[in-house]
Protein backbone atom coordinates (compact mmCIF):
# COMPACT_ATOMS: atom_id res chain seq x y z
CA UNK A 1 0.00 0.00 0.00
CA UNK A 2 2.72 2.35 0.79
CA UNK A 3 4.58 1.44 -2.56
CA UNK A 4 1.35 2.49 -4.32
CA UNK A 5 0.98 5.64 -2.19
CA UNK A 6 4.52 6.55 -3.01
CA UNK A 7 4.34 5.86 -6.63
CA UNK A 8 1.20 7.80 -7.13
CA UNK A 9 2.88 10.29 -5.82
CA UNK A 10 6.15 10.18 -7.87
CA UNK A 11 3.74 10.17 -11.47
CA UNK A 12 1.62 13.37 -9.61
CA UNK A 13 5.40 15.11 -9.01
CA UNK A 14 6.51 14.09 -12.69
CA UNK A 15 3.50 15.40 -14.31
CA UNK A 16 3.71 18.78 -12.51
CA UNK A 17 6.85 18.98 -13.88
CA UNK A 18 5.98 17.85 -16.95
CA UNK A 19 3.30 20.57 -17.12
CA UNK A 20 6.06 23.53 -16.40
CA UNK A 21 4.68 23.67 -12.39
CA UNK A 22 8.32 24.19 -11.64
CA UNK A 23 10.04 25.62 -14.28
CA UNK A 24 9.54 29.11 -12.90
CA UNK A 25 11.14 28.53 -9.86
CA UNK A 26 14.72 26.66 -11.79
CA UNK A 27 14.45 29.12 -14.71
CA UNK A 28 14.87 31.61 -12.06
CA UNK A 29 17.21 30.24 -10.07
CA UNK A 30 19.13 29.71 -13.51
CA UNK A 31 18.99 33.25 -14.65
CA UNK A 32 20.17 34.18 -11.13
CA UNK A 33 23.48 32.02 -11.57
CA UNK A 34 23.67 33.22 -14.94
CA UNK A 35 23.47 36.85 -14.30
CA UNK A 36 25.75 36.64 -11.45
CA UNK A 37 28.72 36.42 -14.16
CA UNK A 38 27.19 38.12 -17.29
CA UNK A 39 28.96 41.06 -18.59
CA UNK A 40 27.96 43.44 -21.54
CA UNK A 41 30.84 45.32 -23.74
CA UNK A 42 30.78 48.09 -26.16
CA UNK A 43 32.92 48.21 -28.61
CA UNK A 44 33.09 51.54 -30.84
CA UNK A 45 35.58 52.37 -33.81
CA UNK A 46 36.30 51.65 -37.35
CA UNK A 47 37.60 48.89 -39.72
CA UNK A 48 40.06 48.29 -36.80
CA UNK A 49 37.30 47.52 -34.39
CA UNK A 50 35.20 45.57 -36.96
CA UNK A 51 37.88 42.90 -37.43
CA UNK A 52 39.01 43.85 -41.22
CA UNK A 53 42.02 42.03 -42.13
CA UNK A 54 41.45 38.78 -39.93
CA UNK A 55 40.95 35.64 -42.17
CA UNK A 56 39.04 34.08 -39.37
CA UNK A 57 36.62 37.05 -38.58
CA UNK A 58 37.16 37.48 -35.25
CA UNK A 59 39.83 40.86 -34.97
CA UNK A 60 40.46 41.79 -31.54
CA UNK A 61 37.04 42.27 -29.98
CA UNK A 62 36.01 38.40 -30.77
CA UNK A 63 39.88 37.62 -28.99
CA UNK A 64 39.09 39.77 -26.11
CA UNK A 65 35.58 37.67 -25.64
CA UNK A 66 37.12 34.96 -25.95
CA UNK A 67 39.95 35.37 -23.90
CA UNK A 68 37.31 36.88 -20.96
CA UNK A 69 35.28 34.38 -21.31
CA UNK A 70 37.99 31.53 -21.05
CA UNK A 71 40.44 33.72 -18.23
CA UNK A 72 37.74 34.76 -15.91
CA UNK A 73 34.88 32.21 -16.60
CA UNK A 74 32.78 35.33 -17.52
CA UNK A 75 30.07 35.34 -19.95
CA UNK A 76 30.84 38.16 -22.52
CA UNK A 77 27.97 39.66 -24.71
CA UNK A 78 29.80 42.19 -27.08
CA UNK A 79 28.00 45.16 -29.28
CA UNK A 80 30.45 45.51 -31.56
CA UNK A 81 29.85 48.94 -33.54
CA UNK A 82 32.71 49.42 -35.31
CA UNK A 83 32.47 50.50 -38.64
CA UNK A 84 34.88 50.15 -41.73
CA UNK A 85 35.99 53.39 -43.30
CA UNK A 86 34.47 55.37 -39.90
CA UNK A 87 35.83 58.52 -38.47
CA UNK A 88 35.46 59.80 -35.17
CA UNK A 89 33.12 62.49 -36.10
CA UNK A 90 30.92 59.03 -36.74
CA UNK A 91 31.46 58.03 -33.54
CA UNK A 92 29.97 60.93 -32.38
CA UNK A 93 26.99 60.55 -34.04
CA UNK A 94 26.62 56.69 -32.76
CA UNK A 95 26.99 57.31 -29.56
CA UNK A 96 23.76 59.83 -29.19
CA UNK A 97 21.85 57.16 -31.23
CA UNK A 98 18.82 55.73 -28.87
CA UNK A 99 20.00 52.10 -29.48
CA UNK A 100 23.62 52.94 -29.33
CA UNK A 101 22.69 54.94 -26.37
CA UNK A 102 20.90 52.22 -24.23
CA UNK A 103 23.35 49.41 -24.55
CA UNK A 104 26.61 52.25 -23.66
CA UNK A 105 23.97 53.08 -20.30
CA UNK A 106 24.14 49.19 -19.48
CA UNK A 107 27.64 48.46 -20.44
CA UNK A 108 30.00 46.95 -18.26
CA UNK A 109 33.39 47.64 -20.17
CA UNK A 110 33.50 50.51 -23.44
CA UNK A 111 36.07 50.22 -25.69
CA UNK A 112 36.81 53.18 -28.03
CA UNK A 113 39.43 52.40 -31.11
CA UNK A 114 39.33 55.66 -33.57
CA UNK A 115 41.72 58.03 -35.28
CA UNK A 116 43.38 56.29 -38.15
CA UNK A 117 41.00 57.33 -40.77
CA UNK A 118 40.88 61.02 -39.29
CA UNK A 119 44.62 61.10 -39.95
CA UNK A 120 44.52 59.31 -43.47
CA UNK A 121 41.56 61.57 -44.49
CA UNK A 122 43.22 64.50 -43.27
CA UNK A 123 46.79 64.05 -44.77
CA UNK A 124 44.29 63.77 -48.08
CA UNK A 125 43.28 60.09 -48.60
CA UNK A 126 46.85 58.25 -47.68
CA UNK A 127 49.91 58.58 -45.54
CA UNK A 128 52.38 58.65 -48.59
CA UNK A 129 53.22 62.06 -48.47
CA UNK A 130 52.89 64.22 -45.52
CA UNK A 131 51.01 67.45 -45.22
CA UNK A 132 52.26 68.92 -41.68
CA UNK A 133 49.45 71.62 -42.07
CA UNK A 134 46.57 69.64 -43.03
CA UNK A 135 47.16 66.79 -40.69
CA UNK A 136 47.62 70.19 -37.84
CA UNK A 137 43.87 70.68 -38.57
CA UNK A 138 42.83 67.04 -39.01
CA UNK A 139 44.15 67.02 -35.29
CA UNK A 140 41.86 69.53 -33.80
CA UNK A 141 39.16 68.06 -35.25
CA UNK A 142 39.24 64.79 -33.77
CA UNK A 143 40.33 65.71 -30.31
CA UNK A 144 36.91 67.94 -30.46
CA UNK A 145 35.44 64.88 -31.32
CA UNK A 146 36.83 62.44 -28.95
CA UNK A 147 36.30 65.03 -25.92
CA UNK A 148 32.15 65.11 -26.91
CA UNK A 149 32.28 61.09 -27.38
CA UNK A 150 33.92 60.67 -24.09
CA UNK A 151 31.69 63.35 -22.38
CA UNK A 152 28.16 61.99 -24.52
CA UNK A 153 29.99 58.46 -23.18
CA UNK A 154 30.19 59.70 -19.46
CA UNK A 155 26.28 61.21 -19.56
CA UNK A 156 24.90 57.81 -20.23
CA UNK A 157 27.07 55.55 -17.98
CA UNK A 158 29.38 57.63 -15.31
CA UNK A 159 30.89 54.17 -13.80
CA UNK A 160 31.67 51.85 -16.77
CA UNK A 161 35.65 51.77 -17.43
CA UNK A 162 36.31 53.03 -20.65
CA UNK A 163 39.32 51.58 -22.75
CA UNK A 164 40.74 53.93 -24.74
CA UNK A 165 43.15 52.42 -27.56
CA UNK A 166 45.81 54.66 -28.95
CA UNK A 167 46.83 55.01 -32.80
CA UNK A 168 50.03 52.88 -33.91
CA UNK A 169 52.16 53.61 -36.73
CA UNK A 170 51.49 51.51 -40.00
CA UNK A 171 54.42 53.37 -41.48
CA UNK A 172 57.16 52.41 -38.35
CA UNK A 173 60.31 52.66 -40.61
CA UNK A 174 59.30 56.21 -41.19
CA UNK A 175 60.18 58.96 -38.40
CA UNK A 176 58.25 61.63 -39.58
CA UNK A 177 55.16 59.50 -39.86
CA UNK A 178 56.58 58.09 -36.09
CA UNK A 179 56.19 61.87 -34.80
CA UNK A 180 52.62 62.23 -35.58
CA UNK A 181 51.35 59.12 -34.21
CA UNK A 182 53.29 60.00 -31.00
CA UNK A 183 51.93 63.34 -31.44
CA UNK A 184 48.21 62.58 -31.59
CA UNK A 185 48.72 60.14 -29.33
CA UNK A 186 50.31 62.39 -26.45
CA UNK A 187 46.72 64.68 -26.69
CA UNK A 188 44.48 61.99 -26.84
CA UNK A 189 46.14 60.87 -23.33
CA UNK A 190 45.75 64.50 -22.12
CA UNK A 191 42.19 64.43 -23.05
CA UNK A 192 41.62 60.78 -21.33
CA UNK A 193 43.55 61.81 -18.21
CA UNK A 194 40.43 64.48 -17.78
CA UNK A 195 37.94 61.50 -17.33
CA UNK A 196 37.03 58.97 -14.43
CA UNK A 197 37.80 55.63 -15.27
CA UNK A 198 39.50 55.55 -18.19
CA UNK A 199 42.81 53.82 -19.10
CA UNK A 200 45.00 54.93 -22.43
CA UNK A 201 46.08 51.78 -23.64
CA UNK A 202 49.18 52.32 -26.33
CA UNK A 203 48.74 49.69 -29.24
CA UNK A 204 51.87 51.91 -30.85
CA UNK A 205 54.93 49.87 -29.55
CA UNK A 206 53.27 46.51 -30.55
CA UNK A 207 54.34 47.13 -34.15
CA UNK A 208 57.98 48.15 -34.23
CA UNK A 209 58.65 47.12 -38.36
CA UNK A 210 56.59 46.25 -40.89
CA UNK A 211 56.27 42.66 -41.50
CA UNK A 212 53.52 40.58 -43.20
CA UNK A 213 53.87 38.36 -39.93
CA UNK A 214 51.89 40.86 -38.49
CA UNK A 215 49.83 43.20 -41.65
CA UNK A 216 47.58 41.76 -44.13
CA UNK A 217 47.78 45.04 -46.05
CA UNK A 218 49.23 48.15 -45.71
CA UNK A 219 47.28 49.20 -42.70
CA UNK A 220 45.32 46.59 -41.27
CA UNK A 221 46.65 43.65 -38.72
CA UNK A 222 46.43 39.86 -39.58
CA UNK A 223 44.84 37.30 -36.88
CA UNK A 224 48.23 37.33 -35.36
CA UNK A 225 48.54 41.44 -35.60
CA UNK A 226 44.61 41.25 -33.53
CA UNK A 227 46.10 38.82 -31.48
CA UNK A 228 49.03 41.36 -30.45
CA UNK A 229 46.37 43.69 -29.46
CA UNK A 230 43.89 41.63 -27.48
CA UNK A 231 47.10 40.52 -25.46
CA UNK A 232 48.23 44.17 -24.71
CA UNK A 233 44.45 45.30 -23.76
CA UNK A 234 44.50 41.95 -21.20
CA UNK A 235 47.71 42.97 -20.20
CA UNK A 236 46.85 46.60 -19.12
CA UNK A 237 43.32 46.01 -18.40
CA UNK A 238 42.00 43.55 -15.24
CA UNK A 239 39.18 41.89 -15.91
Amino acid sequence: MKKTIIYAAALIVVALIGAGFFSGYQDNEDTTDSNRSSKTMVTLGDSLTYGVGDNSGEGYVENLENLIQEEKAANVKVENYGIPGQESDGVAKQVKLTNIQENIRNADYIILFIGTNDLIQSNGGDLKGINEEKIKEGAVEYEKNIQEILTTIRQENKDAPILFLGLYNSYPDSAEHEDIIVRWNANSQKIVDDFERIKFISTNDLFEEKSKEYFSDSLHPNEKGYELITKKIIEEYDF
